[in-house]
């Protein structure tokens, strides 16, 4: 059940490729369409008053970028930061973000046959599994393929937004 706060993203689940990324134990995946590009870790500039998963912003070539760690947001387990952590770049539509992630591993081709639908569980959390679009299953491990614009409330992506030009 989605809530109403959530951004339901209008991206169907496509074969095609992903980059495949790990939080902790899990792999996700990501449309590779959205990747603008992979930074090692730098720490941003922090932002007052914003949630704890937004780390602050960088400035990327000229244009102030929000950073925010994805494990936080997904509730796991922090993690020092080390010389696997990087930063994925990604275009949610009319903002440019970046995620905090563990490591990159590498882009895999997903073909119809790889994917399965996301199971679709009832939730009162505060994280909404709407963001997973689906599972795939890639030789011997298993990929979360995640809609990062889903993953983030209306409210978040306007803070988001706001970090961006508040900088």
């Amino acid at each position: 059940m989605r809530s109403s706060s959530t951004v339901v993203s209008d991206d169907p689940i496509l074969p095609g490729e992903y980059l495949a990324f790990r939080l902790g134990a899990e792999q996700y995946g990501i449309d590779i369409l959205r990747v603008q590009e992979i930074r090692s870790y730098e720490q941003p500039t922090r932002m007052a008053h914003s949630p704890d998963f937004i780390k602050g912003v960088i400035n990327l070539r000229g244009r102030i970028v929000p950073i925010l760690d994805l494990r936080m947001k997904l509730q796991c387990s922090e993690v020092a930061y080390n010389e696997f952590t990087v930063v994925i770049i990604l275009d949610i539509g009319s903002s440019v973000i970046g995620a905090v992630v563990d490591s990159v591993a590498d882009v895999v081709q997903l073909t119809p046959d790889l994917i399965k639908p996301a199971p679709q569980f009832e939730t009162s959390g505060a994280v909404d599994p709407s963001f997973v679009q689906g599972i795939a299953n890639v030789d011997d491990r298993m990929l979360i393929l995640m809609d990062i614009a889903a993953l983030l409330s209306r409210q978040e992506i306007g803070l988001v937004e706001s970090a961006a030009v508040a900088a």
